[in-house]
Protein backbone atom coordinates (compact mmCIF):
# COMPACT_ATOMS: atom_id res chain seq x y z
CA UNK A 1 0.00 0.00 0.00
CA UNK A 2 1.12 3.55 -1.07
CA UNK A 3 0.45 6.32 1.57
CA UNK A 4 -2.86 8.33 0.09
CA UNK A 5 -5.67 10.60 0.88
CA UNK A 6 -9.06 9.68 -0.48
CA UNK A 7 -12.36 11.36 0.23
CA UNK A 8 -16.13 9.71 -0.27
CA UNK A 9 -19.69 11.34 0.64
CA UNK A 10 -22.59 8.61 1.85
CA UNK A 11 -25.96 9.35 3.03
CA UNK A 12 -25.30 12.75 3.84
CA UNK A 13 -21.79 12.08 5.52
CA UNK A 14 -18.40 13.08 3.87
CA UNK A 15 -15.48 10.40 4.76
CA UNK A 16 -12.19 11.54 4.82
CA UNK A 17 -9.50 8.76 5.25
CA UNK A 18 -5.73 8.34 4.99
CA UNK A 19 -3.05 5.50 4.96
CA UNK A 20 0.87 5.20 5.10
CA UNK A 21 2.08 1.52 5.65
CA UNK A 22 4.53 3.51 8.16
CA UNK A 23 2.28 3.30 11.05
CA UNK A 24 -0.44 5.91 9.46
CA UNK A 25 2.40 8.51 10.12
CA UNK A 26 2.00 12.16 8.50
CA UNK A 27 4.44 13.26 5.97
CA UNK A 28 3.98 16.51 4.48
CA UNK A 29 2.44 15.46 1.87
CA UNK A 30 -0.54 13.78 3.60
CA UNK A 31 -0.88 16.80 5.74
CA UNK A 32 -1.36 19.15 2.74
CA UNK A 33 -4.12 16.25 1.19
CA UNK A 34 -5.39 16.12 4.38
CA UNK A 35 -6.35 19.58 4.39
CA UNK A 36 -7.27 19.94 0.62
CA UNK A 37 -9.60 17.09 0.96
CA UNK A 38 -11.02 18.42 4.42
CA UNK A 39 -11.51 21.94 2.08
CA UNK A 40 -14.02 19.61 -0.76
CA UNK A 41 -15.71 17.78 1.43
CA UNK A 42 -16.34 21.11 3.97
CA UNK A 43 -17.41 22.71 0.87
CA UNK A 44 -19.99 20.68 -0.06
CA UNK A 45 -24.16 21.00 -0.02
CA UNK A 46 -24.45 17.01 0.13
CA UNK A 47 -23.18 16.57 3.38
CA UNK A 48 -23.85 17.74 7.03
CA UNK A 49 -20.95 15.59 8.90
CA UNK A 50 -17.44 14.71 7.88
CA UNK A 51 -15.78 11.68 9.35
CA UNK A 52 -12.29 11.35 9.70
CA UNK A 53 -10.41 7.57 9.90
CA UNK A 54 -7.42 5.93 9.16
CA UNK A 55 -6.40 2.77 7.07
CA UNK A 56 -6.01 -1.15 8.55
CA UNK A 57 -6.53 -2.19 11.91
CA UNK A 58 -3.16 -1.19 13.54
CA UNK A 59 -2.50 2.12 14.57
CA UNK A 60 -4.94 4.98 13.72
CA UNK A 61 -2.18 7.46 13.55
CA UNK A 62 1.90 7.32 14.08
CA UNK A 63 2.34 11.05 14.39
CA UNK A 64 4.77 13.18 11.84
CA UNK A 65 7.03 11.13 10.15
CA UNK A 66 9.95 10.29 11.16
CA UNK A 67 11.69 9.37 8.31
CA UNK A 68 10.92 13.37 6.91
CA UNK A 69 11.81 14.59 10.56
CA UNK A 70 15.24 13.19 10.23
CA UNK A 71 15.70 14.73 6.92
CA UNK A 72 15.17 18.08 7.96
CA UNK A 73 17.99 20.72 7.48
CA UNK A 74 17.30 24.18 8.12
CA UNK A 75 14.76 26.28 10.03
CA UNK A 76 12.62 27.06 6.78
CA UNK A 77 12.58 23.34 5.94
CA UNK A 78 11.58 22.25 9.35
CA UNK A 79 9.25 24.87 9.90
CA UNK A 80 7.25 24.10 6.57
CA UNK A 81 7.20 20.71 7.99
CA UNK A 82 5.17 21.05 11.08
CA UNK A 83 3.08 23.77 9.99
CA UNK A 84 1.60 20.86 8.33
CA UNK A 85 0.06 20.06 11.52
CA UNK A 86 -0.65 23.69 12.35
CA UNK A 87 -3.01 24.31 9.29
CA UNK A 88 -4.63 21.25 9.49
CA UNK A 89 -5.62 21.68 13.08
CA UNK A 90 -6.62 25.07 11.73
CA UNK A 91 -8.73 24.28 9.05
CA UNK A 92 -10.57 21.53 11.00
CA UNK A 93 -11.30 24.62 13.69
CA UNK A 94 -12.87 26.69 11.39
CA UNK A 95 -15.21 24.50 9.46
CA UNK A 96 -19.16 25.00 9.51
CA UNK A 97 -19.36 21.29 10.24
CA UNK A 98 -19.02 18.55 12.74
CA UNK A 99 -16.11 16.53 12.37
CA UNK A 100 -15.54 12.85 13.98
CA UNK A 101 -12.91 11.21 14.24
CA UNK A 102 -12.96 7.14 14.11
CA UNK A 103 -10.12 5.73 15.94
CA UNK A 104 -9.29 2.14 15.44
CA UNK A 105 -6.09 1.96 16.97
CA UNK A 106 -3.38 3.44 18.74
CA UNK A 107 -2.38 7.43 18.60
CA UNK A 108 0.67 9.26 18.75
CA UNK A 109 1.86 12.33 18.70
CA UNK A 110 -0.14 14.61 16.00
CA UNK A 111 -1.99 12.13 15.84
CA UNK A 112 -3.29 12.78 19.06
CA UNK A 113 -3.94 16.07 18.23
CA UNK A 114 -5.86 15.55 15.04
CA UNK A 115 -7.58 13.29 17.27
CA UNK A 116 -7.99 16.04 19.71
CA UNK A 117 -9.23 19.07 17.04
CA UNK A 118 -11.78 17.07 15.75
CA UNK A 119 -15.49 17.45 17.74
CA UNK A 120 -16.19 13.59 18.48
CA UNK A 121 -13.94 10.26 18.67
CA UNK A 122 -14.84 6.82 19.20
CA UNK A 123 -12.50 4.76 19.80
CA UNK A 124 -11.51 1.17 20.23
CA UNK A 125 -10.64 0.42 23.58
CA UNK A 126 -7.40 -0.93 22.14
CA UNK A 127 -6.60 2.84 20.59
CA UNK A 128 -3.83 3.74 23.64
CA UNK A 129 -2.44 7.13 23.24
CA UNK A 130 1.18 8.80 23.50
CA UNK A 131 2.96 12.45 23.33
CA UNK A 132 6.57 10.99 22.53
CA UNK A 133 7.61 14.48 21.33
CA UNK A 134 9.45 15.27 25.27
CA UNK A 135 11.25 11.50 24.29
CA UNK A 136 13.04 12.71 21.28
CA UNK A 137 14.13 16.00 22.05
CA UNK A 138 11.03 18.32 21.03
CA UNK A 139 8.04 18.97 22.24
CA UNK A 140 4.15 19.14 21.93
CA UNK A 141 3.73 22.40 21.18
CA UNK A 142 1.68 23.03 18.05
CA UNK A 143 -1.09 20.51 18.88
CA UNK A 144 -0.99 21.48 22.66
CA UNK A 145 -3.51 24.07 22.18
CA UNK A 146 -6.02 21.26 20.68
CA UNK A 147 -5.33 18.85 23.31
CA UNK A 148 -5.12 21.19 26.59
CA UNK A 149 -9.00 22.51 25.08
CA UNK A 150 -10.17 19.09 25.14
CA UNK A 151 -8.51 17.66 28.08
CA UNK A 152 -7.31 20.34 30.13
CA UNK A 153 -4.10 21.71 31.43
CA UNK A 154 -3.48 19.32 33.79
CA UNK A 155 -3.94 15.73 32.03
CA UNK A 156 -1.80 17.57 29.12
CA UNK A 157 0.79 17.90 31.55
CA UNK A 158 0.58 14.36 32.16
CA UNK A 159 0.32 12.82 28.65
CA UNK A 160 3.30 15.30 28.01
CA UNK A 161 5.77 14.38 30.48
CA UNK A 162 4.83 10.71 30.62
CA UNK A 163 6.76 10.74 26.98
CA UNK A 164 7.46 6.96 26.83
CA UNK A 165 4.24 5.35 28.20
CA UNK A 166 0.91 4.55 26.76
CA UNK A 167 -2.15 5.49 28.15
CA UNK A 168 -5.21 3.58 27.60
CA UNK A 169 -8.15 4.55 25.93
CA UNK A 170 -10.11 4.34 29.24
CA UNK A 171 -7.69 6.99 30.71
CA UNK A 172 -8.68 8.94 27.41
CA UNK A 173 -12.16 9.02 27.68
CA UNK A 174 -12.38 9.88 31.75
CA UNK A 175 -10.24 12.90 29.83
CA UNK A 176 -12.39 13.72 27.37
CA UNK A 177 -10.50 12.83 24.54
CA UNK A 178 -12.78 9.88 23.87
CA UNK A 179 -16.47 10.64 23.43
CA UNK A 180 -16.99 7.07 24.04
CA UNK A 181 -14.60 3.48 23.43
CA UNK A 182 -15.97 0.30 21.86
CA UNK A 183 -15.31 -3.50 22.16
CA UNK A 184 -15.06 -3.99 18.41
CA UNK A 185 -15.13 -2.81 15.29
CA UNK A 186 -18.67 -3.59 14.69
CA UNK A 187 -19.61 -1.43 17.47
CA UNK A 188 -17.52 1.36 16.56
CA UNK A 189 -18.88 1.85 13.01
CA UNK A 190 -22.45 1.39 14.18
CA UNK A 191 -21.56 4.30 16.91
CA UNK A 192 -20.23 6.54 14.47
CA UNK A 193 -22.44 5.97 11.71
CA UNK A 194 -25.84 6.31 14.13
CA UNK A 195 -24.39 9.47 15.48
CA UNK A 196 -23.07 10.91 12.55
CA UNK A 197 -26.22 10.50 10.54
CA UNK A 198 -28.60 11.89 13.54
CA UNK A 199 -26.28 14.88 13.45
CA UNK A 200 -26.22 15.22 9.37
CA UNK A 201 -30.16 15.44 9.90
CA UNK A 202 -30.63 18.61 12.44
CA UNK A 203 -30.82 21.85 10.33
CA UNK A 204 -27.64 23.08 8.77
CA UNK A 205 -27.72 26.63 10.80
CA UNK A 206 -27.88 24.88 13.64
CA UNK A 207 -25.53 22.47 13.33
CA UNK A 208 -23.41 25.54 12.32
CA UNK A 209 -24.14 27.95 15.09
CA UNK A 210 -23.30 25.78 17.78
CA UNK A 211 -20.20 24.59 16.43
CA UNK A 212 -19.38 28.32 16.14
CA UNK A 213 -19.74 28.09 20.29
CA UNK A 214 -18.27 24.91 20.95
CA UNK A 215 -15.27 26.47 19.18
CA UNK A 216 -15.26 30.52 20.67
CA UNK A 217 -11.70 31.79 22.06
CA UNK A 218 -10.26 29.80 19.74
CA UNK A 219 -9.36 32.79 17.07
CA UNK A 220 -5.47 33.00 18.45
CA UNK A 221 -4.88 29.72 16.90
CA UNK A 222 -4.10 31.48 13.65
CA UNK A 223 -1.48 33.15 15.64
CA UNK A 224 -0.48 30.56 18.14
CA UNK A 225 0.09 27.11 16.22
CA UNK A 226 2.69 28.89 13.47
CA UNK A 227 4.87 30.51 16.39
CA UNK A 228 4.69 26.91 17.79
CA UNK A 229 5.42 25.36 14.97
CA UNK A 230 9.08 27.28 14.71
CA UNK A 231 9.62 26.71 18.11
CA UNK A 232 9.19 22.76 17.20
CA UNK A 233 11.44 23.31 14.14
CA UNK A 234 14.09 25.22 16.24
CA UNK A 235 14.12 22.09 18.66
CA UNK A 236 14.10 19.36 15.87
CA UNK A 237 17.25 20.62 14.24
CA UNK A 238 19.54 20.91 17.24
CA UNK A 239 22.28 18.36 17.44
CA UNK A 240 21.03 16.24 20.72
CA UNK A 241 17.51 15.65 18.69
CA UNK A 242 19.18 15.08 15.42
CA UNK A 243 21.31 12.26 17.25
CA UNK A 244 18.16 10.91 19.09
CA UNK A 245 16.69 10.61 15.43
CA UNK A 246 19.21 8.79 14.06
CA UNK A 247 18.95 5.74 16.30
CA UNK A 248 15.06 5.79 15.96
Amino acid sequence: MEAYVTHFEKEQIGYLEFGNPAGNSLPSSLLGDLEKQLELLSNSKNIGVIVIQSAGKGAFCGGASLSEMKSLTNLEQATAFFMGFANLINRICLLDKFVFVRVQGKVVGGGVGLVAACDYAIALETASVKLSELSIGIGPYVIEPAVSRKIGNTAFTQLSLDAHEWKTAAWAEQQGLYAAVCKSEEELDQKIYKMASRLAGYPKKANQNLRKLHWKDTAHWEHTLPKNAEITATLALEKATQDILKKL
